[in-house]
């Protein structure tokens, strides 16, 4: 696993992020989580399996240049409402395949983090890039000291 600080110039971290909290983004919501809590995950669909989703993928495109991957099989980007406790989500994997690898870029800073089975957390700090392989357990969390904790989800082949 590696954990990457100061991923993208502040600059264009601060134009994605004005743009993803306009009133033009569109965001999709992905319903209850899981059974134990009743906040909200939205989520806009960037790129699934050789299918660009979205009008905005040139907007992500410099960033997905850095990471410069072979091959691209999801760009998501997420969004968990406030919550009064931090709220853990079930253990999932990305992918199972060995091939695939995922990066997560945190795009606010908040109490929120990413748990790995084992218990190695990564804490969401904005600007924050980690990768990992895509068959890898790991969950996320709601935050309590902001509106919304807010991450990128790129999987793919590198």
């Amino acid at each position: 696993m590696k954990v990457k600080d100061n991923f993208l110039e502040n600059s264009y971290l601060k134009h994605i992020n004005e743009i993803f909290l306009s009133e033009e983004f569109p965001w999709y919501l992905h319903g209850v989580t899981d059974e134990k809590d009743d906040n909200k995950h939205f989520y806009h669909s960037f790129y699934e399996k050789n299918n660009f989703n979205s009008g905005f993928f040139e907007i992500i495109k410099p960033m997905v240049e850095i990471i410069n991957p072979i091959t691209l099989h999801r760009i998501k980007l997420n969004l968990l409402t406030k919550t009064n406790e931090i709220i853990k989500h079930d253990f999932h994997k990305d992918n199972s395949s060995k091939n695939l690898i995922s990066s997560i870029l945190y795009i606010n800073s908040n109490n929120g983090y990413t748990e790995f089975e084992g218990g190695k957390k990564i804490n969401s700090k904005a600007n924050r890039l980690i990768t990992f392989k895509s068959n890898i357990s790991h969950r996320g969390t709601t935050c309590t000291d902001e509106k919304f904790r807010m991450v990128l989800n790129l999987v793919y082949v590198k």
